[in-house]
């Protein structure tokens, strides 16, 4: 083994003299940000369905446009001509439901991934007029409007939910009892905002009259707290000569959860009330919303082991409520059944995994199915509705696991696709679905966004890319194919050879990877990062989906349930040693690595018996699902109770003594997700075992590593490392 540096010496030792010692300048354009491809938002459409209001590029005005042909038709709001209030610019806004007003946010700070707090306003479209939107609190989070534009529910730092009253301007509180680090009301906490993809627990009645919530008691919830440093990005200068801390609730594998439960308030009595649910079985609360009338609130539940899922439908002014539909499953429930489900006037439709494929069903409110809108050996990967003719929209795997493929099934269950076939596709469809924009790109394609009506016909082209694919035109491609392990399982997969590449050499190898639970890495889409510019530099570099991951079914997905780390490590272990038989690789100079659970792959492939791998680089990695949280772990292993020896053969934390080969492992030391304290337990261990590794820490950056050029420094260390210990 070449010599390594201690995983425990500070991060700017961590290098020899003789390596690279400042990031790469040339990765720079195959690195966030600079190899993104321009994005188009999702429409903000107005009510009549034909026209789309945006934010312009300087921040200054709310623009309308005709859907059609893209002409700007008038400005909606202009910061520089409002009426009461103003304010230098707008960050973000949200429309009323009957397109007459917006909120508007600026000076945004993020909570976590995906909440924020803002400062935010009310502006009457008509009148110009611009109001705070709290007159108590500074900023506020998650901004609700009532279905008739006049009320707006917030929740405060406080963790309180108050309703502004825009034609009074007046504040009410909804709810009082509030209190960091033990009652929230009205939006997620951690672990329900990351696991479940929600940043709001709230729904408005569509009466107007009724507004209902998700109360989150976390006293029981036991706290972590991490150090936070001045640091040089965005130094806090208050912890120049001391330390701070960072503290929030945080449930790991087998700890207490937060206690859940519904409640309504009634907005003219301005009274709460909770809303019984008539079972005691359930652990979470993953989603509420009205189903088109105000004594039909919808309340998803699931168990702890999150294996049953049952709706119910709920009167908040009666506190009737009755079981609608009972989802049950061997291993977990996926979580498209309870985060995409769409409620209609008078049913609803569910994605299910009830047939070992995901699937639309169809229901009325009384539960009973009414159809089977998709159906076959193939995935439904998103519903988006049906129009007035009952044709159903989704998105789905039906031209193969690599593809995203939308497409139309009329009222015989026709399916017919309104996208390529080959590549990747999405699509917004307005309210009235008579237009959609489809965004599209395969591997050679940047995304392409293009308006069609209803019938196919293209409207017009809304961004193309054309810059980005010119430069990045003689970039590296994707030659995508399946690979046949020793045990006879073939993996989708995707090979990037260097742009000279001759048969006749023998080249290093890096294996990338992910390997979670569902995903997909290998997927014919656009994308542009630093693996092309390994492939430039002389690697071939190699993407393989192992077993456990999505698009091929839940028999080849749940295969992992209770063993997380076992079968993915075989197949990695097994594309690295199919890499080696080929006549063009160099069989001893095969790298891995991955970041979060691709992170944690890669380091259960290096500390296993008969490891293909030369070097490796883990990033943020989970090295114990005893230190993860407990709806994602608990998912797929249950607690630590009752799969205590899937824990310790998932970990590993428990297996440092068959490390054998070079390792660097990079993490954010302000990382809310995987925490740090994952590599501080690794190296712990390996030094009790008398191991090395090499490190370099991100002071207070999180689990993305991202901002002050941090991207670019992750994967400039990462080729540097595979440099000096695979050449």
């Amino acid at each position: 083994m070449k010599k390594i540096i201690s995983c425990l010496m500070a991060a700017a030792a961590v290098l020899p003299v003789s390596a690279g010692i400042s990031d790469d300048a040339a990765m720079a354009p195959y690195v966030y940000p600079e190899n993104s491809p321009a994005r188009v938002a999702a429409p903000a459409y107005m009510p009549d369905g034909q026209s789309y209001i945006e934010l312009s590029s300087d921040r200054k005005r709310i623009v309308k446009f005709d859907s059609r042909t893209g002409k700007e038709l008038e400005t909606v709001m202009d910061v520089t001509h409002t009426r009461e209030t103003t304010i230098p610019e707008i960050e973000n806004f949200i429309l009323s439901p009957d397109g007459t007003k917006l909120i508007v946010g600026r000076e945004r700070k993020m909570i976590y991934r995906r909440s924020s707090m803002s400062k935010f306003y009310v502006y009457n479209i008509r009148t110009r007029q611009l109001h705070p939107l709290s007159e108590k609190f500074e900023r506020q989070q998650a901004p609700q409007f009532s279905p008739d534009g006049r009320m707006v529910a917030f929740v405060a730092n406080d963790n309180n939910i108050h309703l502004h009253k825009i034609d009074f301007k007046t504040e009410v509180d909804v709810t009082t009892d509030g209190k960091p680090g033990q009652i929230i009301n009205g939006v997620p906490d951690w672990v329900y905002e990351e696991e479940f993809s929600t940043s709001v627990s709230m729904a408005w009645a569509p009466d107007n009259m009724t507004l209902c919530y998700i109360k989150y008691n976390e006293t029981e919830v036991p706290a972590f707290t991490f150090p936070l440093y001045e640091g040089s990005c965005d130094p806090m200068t208050q912890y120049e000569f001391y330390p701070g801390s960072f503290t929030y609730k945080y449930p790991v594998a087998g700890e207490p959860n937060s206690k859940v439960s519904v409640h309504s308030y009634d907005v003219d009595n301005r009274k709460t009330k909770n809303l019984d649910i008539p079972v005691s079985n359930f652990e979470y609360i993953p989603r509420i919303a009205y189903g088109g009338a105000p004594d039909r609130l919808i309340v998803t539940t699931l168990n702890r082991a999150q294996t049953r899922m049952e709706l119910f439908s709920m009167n908040p002014r009666s506190n009737v409520a009755k079981s609608i539909l009972v989802e049950e499953e061997q291993a977990w429930i996926e979580p498209c059944t309870y985060e995409n489900l769409t409620l209609n006037a008078d049913n609803f439709v569910v994605l299910s995994a009830r047939s070992g494929y995901v699937h639309a069903y169809q229901y009325t409110y009384s539960g009973a199915l009414t159809r089977t809108i998709t159906s076959g050996d193939f995935e439904v990967t998103a519903y988006y509705g049906t129009d007035a003719k009952g044709n159903h929209y989704v998105q789905s795997t039906a031209t193969g696991p690599i593809n995203r493929v939308v497409s139309r099934i009329d009222a015989k269950g026709v399916m017919k696709h309104i996208s390529p076939e080959k590549g990747c596709a999405s699509a917004w469809f307005n309210p009235g679905k008579s237009v959609y924009t489809l965004n599209y790109s395969n591997s050679t394609q940047p995304p392409v966004y293009t308006l069609y009506n209803i019938d196919g016909k293209q409207q017009r082209v809304i961004e193309d890319n054309a810059a980005v694919a010119s430069r990045y035109g003689a970039a590296p491609k994707k030659e995508f194919t399946t690979i046949r392990t020793d045990e006879g399982i073939e993996l989708n997969a995707y090979i990037i050879k260097p742009s000279d590449f001759s048969p006749s050499r023998r080249y290093p190898v890096i294996l990338h990877q992910y390997s979670g639970p569902g995903s997909q890495q290998v997927l014919d889409s656009w994308s542009m990062d630093w693996m092309q510019y390994a492939a430039k530099k002389g690697y071939i570099v190699i993407c393989a989906d192992g077993r456990g991951t999505g698009g091929r079914g839940r028999q080849w997905e749940t295969i992992v349930y209770k063993r997380l780390g076992h079968y993915e490590t075989i197949d990695m272990q097994g594309v690295g040693r199919w890499a080696a038989r080929q006549p063009y690789v160099d069989g001893k100079r095969i790298g891995i690595c991955g970041w979060s659970y691709g992170g944690y792959e890669t380091l259960m492939c290096v500390t296993t018996g008969s490891s293909p791998f030369a070097a490796a680089v883990a990033i943020a990695p989970v090295t114990d699902w005893r230190f993860y949280d407990s709806i994602y772990t608990e998912r797929y292993m249950l607690t630590p109770r009752e799969n205590e020896d899937g824990y310790k053969a998932s970990a590993p934390i428990n297996a440092v003594g068959g490390l054998e080969v070079p390792v660097l492992i990079m993490h954010g030391t302000a990382d809310d997700n995987v925490h740090f304290k994952n590599t501080v337990q690794f190296t712990s261990a390996l030094q009790a075992a008398g191991k090395w590794c090499d490190l370099f820490i991100y002071p207070n950056m999180n689990h993305s590593i991202n901002g002050c050029g941090a991207r670019l420094s992750v994967y400039s260390r990462m080729l540097d490392y595979f440099d000096r210990n695979m050449r």
